[in-house]
């Protein structure tokens, strides 16, 4: 693999719905699709709570005039960024964002050779734009954050472009990290994943700040799943305590393809997570995972959607939330089975673990099914540690912060046992060890 060496800094300007290079470097296409979208976000209302989709949520975080574009960091601070991007250590690709710009790649000399394409999103307008025009931004928003995804299209300037052609397996994860430094500053990540018929590919976007800082991330991934292949895509969230999040997932699978969804959810102050999966094939699956660590005054707003509109198609959804402090966590779920989606697998679990008596969980799990032949099923419970577990292990002299630290990390580990990549799953377990260390 080549080093990693900074690149040069992108021309950034002062208002949030501008362009970051120059209108006349960019495709038509994209941006055509800047302007309309700034039109929509000035058009569209602001959500509140009696929107459907915003019950429970708090929306006063949630104002983007607060926050200007983010500006080119420093170089020093791009050496400390780049030194503190460690990852997956066997991994087929890094790309490191700061602030929407490019700080440095490091690519596998081999996988290029097989037509893979990996490049930041920047560099795909230019040299594959007719490609990335057909699958940018192609799902509608459906969730609730119509005007967020209208402001995240009208000021998009970087992001990751993974392209895999038909029937090639990448074996080892490709991962990016996406920086935020600095104060009350914006940034925009956006992830297209294309993989073609019969591919394979694991990909890890790590989501983190220089500082603890107040900030705004207005982030959208896009994961196209062709007939017979499988993605397997991991979002870990872990934005400093001021920063307000918003990240919005569009899943869409072929035929006999399979999507592995999964967010580890540790930072921010407010996170709305959206995450919509569509299953467009005879044979589609798709896993939907999250683990969340709640605590302070942090609050995660998590909404999802199965979409089923072909026959024999199979989802899964597991959500877990442990929840500290005075923490909230909100996940709102539907799975929808289209009148042709017959024989239909899908399951939609939530659980909660709630260590404080301040701490606040909601969960509302609900089905819509308009086929015959169906099995579909929904759960969700609130609980706290079960205190004979906890007296079990304290009898064989484990402290009882230990004790409650390792409860914890068995309930969330559950869902990062879902995961089919050994070499991420453990990296996660890492990273979700050192989160619950301090409790």
């Amino acid at each position: 693999m080549r080093a990693l060496k900074p690149a040069p800094p992108f021309f950034m300007t002062d208002s949030l719905l501008q362009d970051a290079p120059s209108a006349a470097a960019l495709p038509e296409w994209f941006t055509k699709a800047k302007a309309s979208a700034t039109s929509a976000f000035e058009a569209l209302p602001m959500p509140t709570r009696r929107d459907e989709f915003w019950r429970f949520s708090n929306l006063k975080a949630l104002d983007p005039q607060d926050f200007t574009p983010a500006r080119p960091v420093a170089s020093e601070v791009c050496e400390e960024l780049l030194a503190s991007s460690s990852g997956i250590k066997a991994s087929a690709g890094r790309l490191v964002f700061a602030n929407d710009q490019l700080l440095a790649r490091n690519t596998d000399a081999e996988l290029a050779k097989t037509g893979v394409l990996w490049m930041p999103l920047s560099e795909a307008l230019h040299s594959h734009s007719e490609l990335l025009s057909r699958y940018f931004m192609r799902t509608e928003s459906v969730l609730g954050s119509a005007k967020f995804q209208a402001l995240h299209r009208s000021s998009v300037k970087e992001g990751s472009f993974l392209y895999v052609p038909k029937g090639v397996s990448v074996s080892a994860p490709l991962e990016a990290f996406h920086w935020l430094a600095g104060s009350g500053q914006a940034v925009f990540p956006h992830t297209i994943i294309v993989a073609e018929e019969g591919s394979s590919v694991t990909m890890v976007d790590w989501f983190k700040s220089a500082s603890e800082a107040r900030n705004m991330a207005c982030g959208v991934n896009d994961l196209h799943v062709g007939a017979g292949a499988e993605v397997r895509y991991v979002c870990i969230q872990d934005w400093s305590r001021q920063t307000v999040s918003l990240h919005a997932n569009a899943t869409t699978v072929a035929e006999r393809g399979s999507a592995t969804h999964l967010g580890l959810h540790l930072g921010g102050l407010f996170s709305r997570i959206e995450s919509l999966s569509r299953l467009n094939g005879a044979g589609a699956r798709s896993d939907m995972l999250a683990a969340t660590v709640a605590d302070s005054a942090q609050e995660f707003d998590q909404r999802t959607l199965q979409d089923h509109r072909s026959p024999e198609t199979y989802s899964d959804l597991l959500y877990k939330n442990a929840l500290y402090d005075q923490a909230k966590t909100i996940v709102s779920g539907l799975i929808r089975v289209e009148p042709q989606a017959h024989k239909t697998d899908a399951f939609q679990k939530v659980r909660n673990l709630i260590l404080s008596p301040d701490a606040e969980a909601n969960s509302l799990p609900g089905l819509e099914i308009l086929a015959d032949d169906v099995r579909c099923s929904h759960g969700a419970t609130t609980g706290e540690i079960d205190a004979e577990e906890l007296f079990y292990m304290q009898s064989r002299g484990i402290p009882a912060r230990d004790a409650y630290r390792l409860i914890t990390f068995g309930f969330l580990n559950e869902v990062l046992e879902r995961f089919p990549d050994q070499t991420v799953r453990e990296r996660l377990q890492e990273t979700l060890r050192a989160r619950l260390h301090g409790h």
